[in-house]
């Protein structure tokens, strides 16, 4: 990546294609985009009149311009969609949550691949299908996939060790790979038909399991030919589910958007049509569009979506024109290996194709905002429920809840959430690792973890910073009964802030316990203010087990290392830098291993034999 130029070194940008970064004086990359000229596309930011109000925001923020040369306009589209999801620049329409969206994998580098969900994607031979916006969508997919398709579930190691069959074999969900009843041959045959299942080319799939059921039976293999049955009953029934939507059978992914004008957001949708029937949809929510023309917001979810979208169609219908339509016909007919039409219909049922699609976003959008309102709502009830229940003289906007996490005093961490009017804040949640306490003392550790909140918000104040952290919860909540709720008020009263809210929550009974008395409040079960509470507290549960674990697992990690010979302080922080954890160590190549900074061959040779993994 270049040096940061100025404003007004825009002149030493080059003329070819590539990739520019915009920073703002905090050094923040505010803006990602690509050009076919660098210099030309950047310049024009700064030409003229501002066209549109994020423009002129652009123009007031940049302090500093990066540029990244690329050969080909393809590479520089790739480019802008990895460092979009990477920076996530507040400028940029980008997919919510897209990190997160959950994918098919096929592994299918394996002798015998394996089918599951995941939601990383790396480049290790296997195919990805997605992303799926629905986790519940992905799991009915996964769930059919098995009626029809009899793939193994079992881990690599299971595998290879072998024994007794799993129940998926007595029930006829697995070919038995792990039995030796199945080569390599034969159940990659049946992972290239859930392939193509999976690519929507459904009547291809019934044909050839059909076929391997005559063949089967005409064999006088009449098990085999009964399973085929099953399969293609199955299958059947998927596929008679859908509908004809197209008379011209092609492969096409029809997308289109609504906006939201008041909120900023945007609900994007694409509807999958394989040999002329609709086979799914999928639907994202896009944010920050509201200063963006439509011919943007469509570029920006085609190229995002098809940055990481495994399959490709012949034709890509889109509700407005993309920018750079040739470049991305280009990389999606490299990837397809055949040439890729991304059309904007005017007239014809392409056209009601995708004025369909437009219609559905419209309504997804409507159904938001519905939902979103009624949300609003309970939420508004439950906050002053809360309110009268406690005492409060308001209902309380900023709820922060406190737990801490450890076995026997160890690895013991501590956790504070926030919801704000009912909701959580997820940039202000803190993590604590517990420094004074030695032993299994919750009360202690609580006073801790709840004096070092609030001091380092007096703090702030005293240094006269601005900053949420400095803000004092309306009502602060701990997980515990009694004792710990005492624990808190003693760090509170230290510090001279006897008059923030305070309550306990036990998790036995779920009771609700005030500072100085002795019976809980009453708050019926099953009231909203009582849910409230319990997602808070199970929040703050959640999120102090999640650390513990991922300290234990690091601790673990480190001593087994340490037991290496050879494996000193500065190899260990190394791998663990590199792989992240310890199954990823196990998977590693003794090449690999080798490659990592500071190992030698003979180090890497030690660490396979000392973890007992084949060379």
């Amino acid at each position: 990546m270049s040096e940061a130029l100025t404003p007004g070194e825009i002149h030493l940008l080059p003329e070819s294609s590539g990739v520019y970064l915009f920073r703002d004086a905090a050094g923040e990359v505010i803006y990602v985009g690509k050009a076919r000229s660098l210099r030309h596309r950047v310049r024009s930011y700064f030409r003229g009149s501002a066209p549109t109000p994020k423009t002129r925001v652009l123009r007031e923020k940049v302090a500093g311009i990066e540029y990244i040369v690329t050969d080909t306009e393809v590479e520089a589209l790739i480019l802008e969609c990895n460092l979009i999801k990477r920076y996530r620049p507040k400028y940029n329409i980008r997919l919510v949550d897209d990190k997160h969206y959950p994918y098919l994998k096929v592994t299918w580098q394996e002798d015998y691949p394996r089918v599951f969900i995941t939601r990383a994607i790396r480049r290790d031979g296997a195919r990805y299908f997605g992303p799926y916006t629905r986790a519940g969508s992905v799991h009915e997919t996964l769930r059919t996939l098995r009626k029809i398709f009899p793939f193994r579930t079992c881990s690599d190691r299971r595998l290879a060790r072998g024994g007794r069959p799993c129940l998926h074999y007595h029930i006829k969900r697995c070919m038995g790979p792990c039995q030796e009843d199945v080569g390599p041959g034969e159940y990659r045959q049946m992972i290239e038909e859930l392939i193509r299942f999976l690519e929507g080319r459904h009547d291809e799939v019934l044909r050839n399991l059909e076929e391997r059921m005559q063949r089967a039976a005409a064999d006088l293999e009449f098990e085999r030919a009964a399973e085929l049955r099953d399969q293609l009953l199955a299958a059947r029934e998927v596929v008679e589910g859908q509908k004809i939507i197209s008379e011209s059978m092609e492969d096409q992914d029809i997308l289109a958007f609504a906006r939201d004008e008041e909120t900023g957001e945007a609900a994007a949708h694409i509807f999958f049509v394989r040999a002329g029937k609709m086979v799914g949809r999928e639907v994202f929510a896009l944010k920050d569009v509201a200063d963006m023309s439509d011919v943007e917001v469509m570029t920006a979810f085609a190229n995002q979506y098809y940055a990481e979208a495994d399959f490709v169609p012949r034709y890509v219908l889109t509700q407005f024109p993309v920018e750079g339509r040739e470049t991305l016909e280009k990389m999606l007919s490299e990837r397809r290996g055949a040439r890729v039409y991304v059309q904007t219909p005017q007239r014809g049922q392409k056209r009601r194709l995708v004025e369909m699609v437009a219609k559905n976003a419209r309504l997804a959008l409507q159904e938001r905002r519905e939902r979103r309102e009624r949300e609003r709502e309970r939420t508004v009830g439950a906050l002053e429920e809360l309110a009268r229940r406690l005492g409060l003289e308001r209902a309380p906007r900023r709820i922060e809840c406190f737990d801490v996490s450890n076995i026997q005093g160890r690895e013991a961490v501590g956790s504070m959430v926030v919801f704000e009017d009912g909701r959580p804040l997820k940039a202000a949640y803190r993590r604590f690792k517990i420094r004074l306490t030695s032993g299994p003392d919750d009360y202690a550790m609580m006073r801790e973890i709840v004096s070092r909140r609030f001091r380092r918000a007096l703090a702030e104040r005293e240094r006269g910073e601005q900053t949420a952290f400095g803000r004092l919860p309306d009502l602060l909540v701990v997980d515990g009964g009694k004792g710990q709720l005492s624990a808190a008020r003693e760090a509170l009263a230290e510090l001279g802030l006897e008059q923030v809210p305070s309550i306990g929550l036990a998790k036995r009974l779920e009771e609700v316990f005030r500072p100085g008395e002795s019976d809980p409040v009453e708050i019926p079960p099953g009231s909203p203010a009582l849910h409230l509470l319990q997602r808070l507290r199970d929040e703050a549960h959640r999120f102090a087990v999640s650390y513990h674990r991922s300290l234990r697992r690091k601790a673990g990690m480190r001593s087994l290392l340490d037991e290496v010979p050879g494996i000193g302080p500065r190899r260990k922080r190394a791998l663990l830098r590199r792989f992240g954890s310890l199954d990823a160590i196990r998977r590693a190549s003794v090449d690999e291993l080798a490659a990592v900074e500071g190992m030698t061959r003979r180090a890497a040779l030690a660490l396979k034999e000392h973890l007992g993994e084949p060379l």
